[in-house]
């Protein structure tokens, strides 16, 4: 079979077509059988991800068909997410380490970052920002990079996270982050920012259970979050105004989630981001609405303490 196949383009079209005849999950960055494909044959021949479509036809040696096979095999055996395969995930144009220490960066929240939270912060001035539930870092990090002037917390509870996201701190050189182990806000006592940016786990018990396989190589801890997926984004809400300037914004990611938390927050102004590919469950709400309908959001977080 390796006779066969003699190009760079001949290996990913192989690769796609034994990738969708396994049935394998795209969810972890790339989205298709074709995109893993490529990115797995340009990783094991050391080259870069955007590499021209001139070097297509350039043929591979036995060795080389070998490792690229060998990927293969692990991918469609192992169902191992290919950025766990490679080591890397690209999130808001920066190249991020990636590991099972924490999940694959692909929040839509990327797109955000890269228009620089426009027209959301309406250019209100931001001294202060934090990446709550940080995971490998890829939001915050990636924040910090794009404002040099800002100072960027990134904040989870697990350690094998944080020490993650502190390598890719070191990966990209960014000088303007912290890194601090908090369960959301509890060990934030005092911290107040002008922006909040967060990616809570969000998946509800029942989705959570029926995930495909790719998804079991990731922490569970990343993903879960109750009956309706808003366990945490509920203590989010409670929680979110005493860490908030006078004019601060919070920006939350629940995906699939979001109907269930706008049938029981009818009342909140959330403001729902339409991204270039639609609406991806993420919010955009401002400190004053949050106080002013504090009351109930404490109600409903108090109702589901973990």
């Amino acid at each position: 079979m390796t006779t066969e196949l003699a190009t760079i383009v001949d290996f990913i079209r192989y690769g796609a077509s034994r990738f969708n005849a396994a049935g394998l999950s795209f969810g972890h960055s790339m989205d298709n059988a074709l995109d893993e494909a490529t990115q797995l044959v340009l990783h094991a021949l050391h080259l870069p991800h955007d590499l021209g479509p001139a070097y297509g036809q350039a043929k591979l040696t036995a060795e080389e068909k070998q490792d690229v096979l060998a990927l293969f095999t692990r991918r469609i055996n192992e169902r191992i997410p290919a950025c766990y395969l490679t080591g890397e995930a690209w999130f808001a144009g920066l190249s991020f380490k990636s590991d099972p220490r924490a999940l694959v960066p692909r929040s839509p929240i990327a797109e955000l970052i890269e228009a620089g939270f426009e027209p959301w912060l309406g250019g209100r001035e931001v001294q202060r920002a934090l990446d709550l539930c940080t995971g490998s870092g890829c939001i915050g990090i990636a924040t910090a990079h794009y404002h040099p002037h800002w100072q960027v917390d990134c904040v989870d509870i697990d350690e094998a996270a944080l020490s993650l996201a502190r390598e890719n701190v070191e990966r990209l050189e960014t000088r303007n982050v912290r890194l601090l182990k908090s369960d959301l806000f509890r060990q934030l006592e005092g911290e107040v920012y002008d922006l909040i940016v967060t990616n809570p786990p969000y998946v509800t018990h029942a989705e959570t259970d029926a995930l495909p396989a790719e998804y079991g190589h990731e922490p569970e801890l990343g993903l879960r979050a109750g009956d309706d997926g808003l366990d945490l984004a509920l203590e989010i809400l409670r929680d979110a105004p005493a860490h908030l300037s006078e004019h601060g914004l919070l920006i939350c990611e629940v995906g699939e989630s979001e109907r269930a938390l706008v049938d029981l927050l009818p009342q909140l102004p959330f403001a729902w981001v339409e991204f270039r590919v639609g609406q991806m469950g993420i919010f955009v709400i401002e400190r004053d609405d949050l106080v002013e309908h504090h009351a109930r959001i404490r109600e409903l977080a108090d109702a589901r303490r973990r």
